[in-house]
């Protein structure tokens, strides 16, 4: 199964689901940027619960931009209170050490573009989960793809996601289950199970 599918921060479980489970990937790079979406956000799981990370993005809805050309608005330290935010967050997880300093650099080195952090967290990710996927870049934008299996829709924060399976989470037996978050939860929470949690998930 080839997947046509958007580069988000961090993405969710179902989006990485459906991403370990195809052959290959397509990202698509060729749209317009929409706004309240997860392509500058993620979500995880803080001692208050549910808690967005969004990095702050250089756009205005009355000039259309495609979201290639979205730049990153490189203020107010973003990267570093993202950081703080998954060590108070994760510092109590299992694999929270294990992984932290591979994803280190992501919140240390600037980047102009959103796509450009995006893709660079999905490269840094498939190395955390051990996963080799053969990746390719969209060159012109079709509404109706032909011969892969459209998984844009995941990108939208509305979207209804399937029921996911349960695994323990750092503040479980505080506020419950939270299903659907950031891949880091799965990743600092189950670790090398990581990769055969996402492939047993309904697409």
């Amino acid at each position: 199964m080839d997947c046509l599918i958007h580069p988000t921060y961090f993405p969710n479980l179902e989006h990485f689901a459906a991403i370990v489970n195809a052959d290959s990937i397509y990202f698509e790079v060729c749209d317009n940027y929409q706004k309240q979406s997860f392509r500058n956000r993620t979500e995880i799981y803080g001692a208050n619960g549910k808690l967005s990370l969004t990095v702050p993005v250089n756009y205005s809805q009355k000039n259309r931009q495609l979201y290639k050309d979205v730049k990153i608005a490189n203020k107010d330290q973003w990267q570093l209170q993202h950081f703080k935010s998954l060590q108070s967050a994760y510092s109590m997880s299992p694999f929270f050490e294990h992984y932290i300093d591979d994803l280190r650099p992501l919140f240390e080195k600037q980047f102009e573009y959103i796509l450009d952090l995006n893709l660079e967290c999905f490269e840094l990710l498939l190395d955390c989960l051990q996963v080799e996927l053969t990746t390719y870049k969209t060159s012109i934008f079709e509404k109706e793809p032909k011969d892969k299996k459209d998984f844009r829709v995941l990108v939208k924060r509305n979207h209804q996601a399937n029921a996911l399976d349960y695994y323990t989470q750092v503040f479980t037996k505080k506020h419950g289950f939270i299903p659907n978050l950031s891949i880091l939860d799965l990743l600092f929470n189950e670790g090398p199970n990581s990769e055969l949690y996402l492939k047993r998930q309904p697409l």
